[in-house]
């Protein structure tokens, strides 16, 4: 699984309330590529929640 941060990130912070361990927000949210596979439900879920569906997630 791979998880990118998309343009339109508002650093809201709902990503890194779900999983700080993937998502880190300062001005936008950053996404800790090495702890997707860990977290891959809370990926989706961060996906999900997300205001402006800024969270891109692709199968590999």
């Amino acid at each position: 699984m791979n998880v990118t941060i998309m343009d339109g990130c508002t650093a809201c912070g709902a990503c890194e309330a779900i999983n700080s361990e993937v998502f880190y927000v300062d001005t936008i949210a950053h996404v800790n590529q090495d702890a997707v596979e860990r977290y891959e439900q809370d990926c989706i879920d961060a996906a999900l929640i997300c205001p402006v569906n800024a969270i891109w997630i692709d199968e590999l």
